[in-house]
């Protein structure tokens, strides 16, 4: 898709799903042994590719080392360079451990031979188990009352919001009313609640499903540490960063049925704001838990 094409919903979940389809491939980049996988990136206007798009594909290269019915429950990663959207991705994935209900891989995302993006994933078989969890906030409003972020931020021609916002294969609807352009109502709140849900049928590939929402889970989890400083996307200086993202799924998901991210910020100091976030199926099951750290700085 082009950067001037105007895409119909249908086509930004295509494109989500073309992103997903990695090739195998033979690779000397790195010495050990490993299996290999190349995957593009979807256009960005600052050229550094999205960080929850590369997180999606290391999912996939894992999940192809693995067993059908073996799938994620957990994985740990750190950004180590930005990566650019104009250059192919590698993707090597060490089988580090194959047990009776468990495996471990660990995965290393590379352009031009360096590693922009390390992880270590875990999967399982699934099994029966205790069972307790978080329960959903209440209270709020549906997803049908809420506004789509698209519309809330129409008439704003920068390239992030229409060649970024607008080209998302994700429908969301904030509760409360965004930082793209405004200071938060009330500077004290370190929380927000965001439903969203991808913009047309997705399919029920249980693999894809959990890659799509770690996709969606690196959108704005920092976005509380800056409504708890009274900040906005557009502060004068502002540089945010992701560092690290970590993320466990509870149970499978539907990626194109409405749920909720309640995302807060429990801590913020040194250049850092740690995100923290829960995300419900809108019946109130607790779908995935989701922490990023990230850069957060005013360069004066």
């Amino acid at each position: 898709m082009s950067a001037d094409e105007k895409p119909t919903p249908e086509m930004l979940v295509a494109e989500l799903r073309d992103l997903l389809d990695l090739e195998a491939v033979e690779s000397a980049s790195t010495s050990r042994e490993s299996d290999h996988f190349l995957g593009r990136s979807q256009y960005k206007p600052d050229g550094r590719v999205f960080g929850g798009q590369v997180l999606a594909q290391c999912i996939v290269a894992a999940a192809r080392t693995m067993p059908e019915a073996r799938l994620i429950h957990s994985l740990h990663g750190y950004f180590l360079r930005a990566g650019d959207v104009a250059e192919p991705i590698e993707f090597g994935v060490e089988r580090l451990r194959d047990g009776r209900s468990f495996s471990a891989r660990r995965v290393h995302a590379y352009q031009k031979d360096a590693p922009i993006l390390s992880l270590i994933a875990s999967f399982q078989d699934e099994q029966e188990g205790l069972e307790h969890s978080e329960t959903m906030p209440q209270g709020l409003p549906d997803p049908e009352d809420c506004p789509e972020i698209r519309d809330v931020l129409a008439g704003h021609d920068s390239p992030h919001v229409t060649e970024w916002i607008n080209k998302r294969p994700f429908e969301i609807r904030p509760v409360e009313h965004p930082l793209y352009y405004n200071t938060p109502d009330d500077p004290e709140l370190s929380h927000q609640h965001v439903w969203f849900r991808t913009c047309a049928p997705f399919g029920d590939d249980p693999v894809l499903n959990a890659a799509a929402l770690a996709y969606a889970s690196d959108y704005n989890l920092l976005e509380p540490s800056l409504r708890r400083q009274g900040l906005n996307w557009t502060t004068p200086g502002l540089r945010v960063a992701s560092l690290d993202h970590a993320m466990w799924w509870h149970r499978r998901v539907r990626v194109d049925e409405w749920m909720l991210y309640v995302q807060e910020s429990p801590a913020a100091r040194g250049g850092r704001g740690l995100g923290y976030g829960r995300i419900f199926s809108r019946d109130g099951e607790l779908l995935a838990t989701v922490a990023q750290e990230g850069m957060v700085r005013i360069k004066r």
